[in-house]
């Protein structure tokens, strides 16, 4: 069956909006039942689903890895083949992409841990960061120095950058040589192998980018090896052997995270062969969440560290009342990142576009 006509990089991908949208609400209700005293209320109404939040909801995050690898492909490499950018340009670009709401969303951090410390003391507000606290983490430098983080969830930020970098530099070598593309895929797989067998098994490696680069690059080759007839051709054996490798590994050490990883691969390599990448699913709601997910996922823990503090300061104690904070605290957590979506993300984009806008990533390339 052929697949459905490659589009334009700035088309939507709409199975991608929906793994998107998904993914981020499940972030928001996995730090608004692991952080905060109004969880522990919610416990005594229904344990079963909080626990469930708590500890697994967060796996999510492996659908953000293999989705930012899909992009990141699809956009470093077209067709497999590398763009013939200088490294440092397209590398200070991501950052720039990256890191620029991402500032915004700190300062908005501190301040919101500086209004909830007023309101209750807990071990979800952080001390006030000092001025090196706060530079590593606008570097992106925070996890490899093991600091203090300012916000949850904001390892992922660097570890996203870290992840392009290594894609970047594997591009960049992969250009030197002949057959360029298939190089590219090569190296990828030996990442991906890597990482399943050896640094992802190993928790001591997961402030650094080949603890992840299993799920990422799962997802750069699921979109190099089905993006048309032509590489499916070429390429199903690829993936063929990745699905067996990845089984392999789960053999020797099974991890649910890296199981969800390869089913996010295998669903992206269907979707886009069967066409239904761009088709489904046709939801303006979906869309919608999809493109402020990264904004929701910059400041959900805030909004939700002010919320449970006031439930704490003012909000009687009882199960219910302190049930209504949460959903109070997951309503503004969604409205919240639609407006800095709205003033601060959409602007800072709009700044970098009139900057460069030849280098132009897909909307959506960032994460949760």
């Amino acid at each position: 069956m052929s697949t459905y006509p490659l589009r334009g990089a700035a088309e939507r991908l709409l199975f991608i909006d929906l793994l998107k949208a998904v993914g981020a609400q499940l972030i928001v209700l996995h730090h608004l039942a692991f952080y905060g005293p109004m969880s522990d209320w919610t416990h005594r109404l229904a344990p079963d689903l909080v626990s469930w939040f708590s500890q697994d909801a967060r796996m999510a995050v492996q659908i953000f890895l293999v989705v930012a690898g899909f992009l990141a492909a699809r956009s470093m490499a077209p067709g497999a083949v590398p763009r013939n950018t200088p490294f440092m340009a397209q590398l200070g670009q991501r950052y720039v992409r990256t890191a620029l709401p991402y500032i915004a969303a700190l300062v908005v951090a501190m301040l919101c841990t500086e209004l909830a410390r007023r309101w209750m003391a807990h071990d979800s507000v952080s001390p006030p960061p000092g001025l090196w606290q706060f530079l590593s983490h606008a570097l992106l430098l925070h996890t490899l120095l093991d600091m203090d983080s300012l916000s949850a969830g904001v390892w992922y930020v660097a570890i996203d950058f870290q992840l392009y970098a290594l894609l970047l530099a594997v591009l960049w070598l992969s250009r030197r040589l002949p057959a360029s593309s298939a190089w590219a895929m090569a190296f990828t797989a030996l990442l991906v192998a890597a990482s399943l067998f050896h640094f992802n098994t190993d928790s001591d490696w997961d402030s650094w980018a080949l603890y992840f680069s299993g799920a990422y690059g799962l997802g750069a080759l699921a979109y190099w090896t089905t993006h048309d007839d032509e590489a499916w051709r070429n390429g199903r054996w690829l993936m063929g052997a990745l699905v067996a490798m990845a089984l392999m590994a789960l053999t020797i050490d099974f991890r649910e995270r890296i199981a969800l990883a390869l089913m996010v691969c295998l669903a992206l390599a269907c979707a886009q062969r069967q066409g239904w990448l761009f088709t489904w699913p046709r939801s303006r709601v979906v869309a919608y969440l999809s493109r402020i997910s990264y904004a929701v996922f910059l400041l959900n823990f805030s909004v939700a560290l002010v919320v449970n503090a006031w439930f704490t300061r003012y909000g009687s104690h009882d199960s219910v009342t302190q049930t209504g904070g949460v959903l109070l605290a997951w309503l503004a957590c969604n409205v919240a990142g639609a407006l800095f979506y709205r003033w601060v993300e959409q602007p800072l984009g709009r700044l970098k576009l009139r900057r460069k806008p030849a280098a132009v990533l897909p909307l959506g390339s960032q994460k949760v």
